[in-house]
């Protein structure tokens, strides 16, 4: 019997915030900003502005900037499919649940550019069955229509159960579990004091990887 697992792309199986840290190095750089410009810009997305469009908007009035809303953050999403890294023994986690008979997909939010960048640059293309990316299909998480394509990307239903990893628990696992999926939390540690519902909690993926060989 074949089983479905779904998994965030974003802090999950990449390093978003890692690659955004060394972007903000170089923007700061680009723009000749003053030293302070890193921790206010990584203040700024820690305080809940991750859709870039609003983001950029706040900057480029912080800052003064002369290029448009749209010209930022169009630069940043060519930007950071180069910068994001997955690690190999996250993509050899992935070969091996296939290999086990896991159906693998990853479920995520944002630009199609940026994101399928992303998917593409760092190997996970090969390393999965399927993606479902809401800048493509005009649905995002928590909207159960994602998941669903997904799922039938990878020759499989909702209905069949399945799992959902992710580090968003609103988008992941609330979205997960109104989707009928059980559920594993990646907490990051950026939801503090915050209550969840998930099957289980971890702080890596390959921890969520071995949850799921071991049938728990």
């Amino acid at each position: 019997m074949q089983r479905l697992a779904l998994f965030d792309l974003d802090n999950t199986l990449v390093n978003l915030g890692e690659a955004f840290r060394v972007w903000t190095a170089g923007f700061v750089e680009e723009h000749g900003l003053e030293p302070g410009a890193v921790d206010w810009l990584l203040a700024l997305d820690q305080a809940g502005y991750p859709h870039r469009e609003v983001f950029f908007g706040k900057v480029r009035e912080h800052f003064a900037l002369s290029e448009s809303v749209e010209e930022l953050w169009s630069r940043y999403r060519k930007r950071m499919p180069s910068l994001v890294r997955c690690r190999s023994e996250v993509r050899e986690g992935l070969e091996r649940l296939r290999a086990a008979g896991w159906k693998v997909a990853i479920v995520t939010n944002g630009t199609a550019d940026n994101q399928l960048g992303k998917i593409q640059r760092t190997g996970l293309a090969e390393a999965v069955d399927a993606y479902a990316l809401s800048g493509l299909e005009g649905i995002r998480k928590p909207d159960a229509g994602l998941f669903e394509i997904a799922a039938k990307r990878c020759g499989m239903s909702l209905a069949d159960g399945g799992w959902m990893i992710g580090d968003h628990l609103v988008a992941d696992i609330g979205g997960g579990r109104a989707a009928g999926l059980r559920t594993v939390w990646v907490d990051r540690g950026t939801w503090p004091d915050q209550e969840h519902r998930a099957d289980h909690v971890v702080t890596d993926v390959l921890q969520a990887m071995e949850i799921l060989h071991s049938g728990r």
